[in-house]
């Protein structure tokens, strides 16, 4: 499979499976699975046919492990804007993270601090090169240091997706570093 098929097919699983289920008549499971074969017969049946050994490659391939599949079961491993409770038990972080914006967030991000806007959590990374990868999404990043270490001190908690992205519900400004 080529690389464009590859990320279209990623983008159409994201979209389907994090934001618009409905949007192709599929239902997950309150933990955000729903049955391969569902999701197959549903894309094919709204004109985005994907071949199961192509869904297997695009979820093993995907750097980002944006994917779980488990038996006959498939599901987005974060980033949900649907309703899914992910059962992630609670962790502790590192004592920093990071994460990724642009310049034209940074004031907003300075006043209120992180939020998870339309998602379930806030979004962190174990690493800046992560971070900037996020943030360059968009244009160009800015990386910020999160303390982590004092928000669990503060009572906040974290938990540590799949494929190793760090969510929180929330990230006030005094535990966040700005860069310069």
């Amino acid at each position: 499979m080529d690389h464009a098929r590859t990320v279209r097919v990623s983008k159409y699983l994201s979209r389907h499976l994090r934001h618009q289920p409905d949007r192709i008549g599929i239902r997950l499971d309150p933990q955000g699975w729903v049955g391969v074969d569902t999701l197959l017969a549903a894309a094919a049946a709204h004109g985005f046919p994907i071949g199961r050994q192509e869904l297997e490659q695009v979820v093993a391939a995907n750097d980002k492990r944006r994917f779980a599949l488990e038996g006959g079961r498939i599901r987005a491993s974060q980033g949900h804007t649907v309703p899914v409770d992910l059962g992630l038990p609670a962790a502790v972080p590192p004592a920093f993270l990071f994460h990724g914006t642009v310049v034209r967030s940074v004031a907003a991000i300075r006043a209120e601090g992180l939020r998870p806007m339309n998602r379930h959590h806030v979004h962190l990374s174990a690493d800046r090169e992560t971070a900037t990868r996020v943030g360059a999404r968009r244009g160009k990043p800015v990386v910020l240091s999160v303390d982590a270490g004092a928000m669990r001190a503060a009572g906040f908690e974290f938990l540590l997706s799949a494929n190793g992205v760090w969510l929180v519900d929330e990230v006030p400004p005094r535990f966040l570093r700005f860069p310069g």
